[in-house]
């Protein structure tokens, strides 16, 4: 369990969203007209193939996501250690690749302002950057 009380609730809240909310997330997300996108990726130990209902934002080429929970969350190690994934965004499939984590800042830069701000204004800190292929 994590040592500062700020960390035990956000990983109370992520095992909450994990086993409660993304379940019911997962009948609305990647939908035409809804806020939540889904990404596929791989079990990097299992080979199974899993879905998660995240925030992305389409940005050029290429898609932002941000971390709410940091780094240490196993759709993101799935994603890092297969090198690539399918975000569903709009009612459509993405295949994604090259998934590195960007700072704040170089977010910034690349989305719309209200919504780096609000995600400044939620404390989120990293974000995942992944390409469009095609």
């Amino acid at each position: 369990m994590p040592p500062n009380p700020v960390d035990r609730v956000k990983d109370k809240v992520r095992t909450f969203n994990k086993y409660l909310l993304n379940p019911l997330m997962m009948r609305l997300a990647g939908r035409k007209h809804w806020y939540a996108s889904v990404i596929r990726h791989t079990g990097r130990r299992s080979g199974r193939h899993y879905a998660t209902p995240v925030v992305a934002d389409q940005v050029d080429n290429a898609f932002i996501l941000p971390l709410r929970y940091g780094t240490d969350v196993d759709w993101l190690r799935n994603v890092q250690a297969c090198g690539e994934a399918i975000v569903t965004s709009g009612g459509r499939n993405y295949n994604v690749v090259a998934p590195r984590v960007i700072d704040a800042q170089t977010a910034g830069r690349l989305l719309p302002t209200r919504r780096a701000r609000a995600f400044e204004r939620f404390g989120i800190h990293q974000f995942l950057m992944l390409d469009r292929v095609g």
